[in-house]
């Protein structure tokens, strides 16, 4: 019996050992233009929308999962005219580019206005929630780290729910918590 789990260890082991071969092999490969992903170029219509339910966010979310990045993930996001999204963090770092709309993002104790044309960065674990003041929808476009950290299995991301960042703290202070801001 030793023997059976040591072969298969052994052949585990043995897997593993060659995948990275071939990933180092990849690196020094002088001819890595000809190893190119086949899809390069993606459309935004190939957007796999969530259903905002699946994600308890009145915003609707559109990874662009055909993209062959390996570090970074981007995504579509519609937020309702007059709504805001949930309060939540995350280990990851997020920029979004607004696309259409006007509002605000409470990122910390900060309030941060937003316009067409802007970029907001969120930095990583900072509580934080994006509003949308005008009447139509406001389209981004969010680009995360989170593949990075998903891979060295430090991704992590808390939502408090539909609160704004106000009411958050009373709650931890009446529960007798401390928030450490910086």
């Amino acid at each position: 019996m030793t023997e059976t789990i040591a072969s298969e260890f052994d052949a585990r082991s043995a897997q593993r050992v060659e995948h990275y071969l071939g990933r180092i092999k990849r690196s020094f490969d002088p001819n890595y233009d000809g190893n190119l992903p086949s899809q390069l170029v993606v459309s935004s219509d190939s957007a796999d929308w969530l259903d905002p339910a699946q994600v308890s966010n009145p915003a609707r979310i559109g990874p662009l999962l055909a993209l062959p990045t390996r570090s970074f993930e981007i995504s579509l996001q519609e937020l309702p005219g007059s709504t805001a999204t949930d309060l939540q963090r995350h280990a990851h770092e997020a920029v979004h580019y607004i696309v259409a709309g006007t509002g605000y993002s409470e990122i910390g104790e900060r309030k941060c206005p937003w316009k067409e044309g802007d970029f907001i960065y969120t930095p990583p674990w900072v509580v934080h929630r994006h509003y949308n003041t005008g009447p139509s929808a406001a389209r981004l476009i969010i680009i995360e780290n989170a593949k990075l950290l998903e891979a060295l299995g430090l991704h992590e991301r808390q939502s408090m729910g539909l609160v704004d960042y106000a009411t958050h703290l009373q709650t931890h202070a009446q529960a007798g918590e401390t928030l450490l801001h910086k």
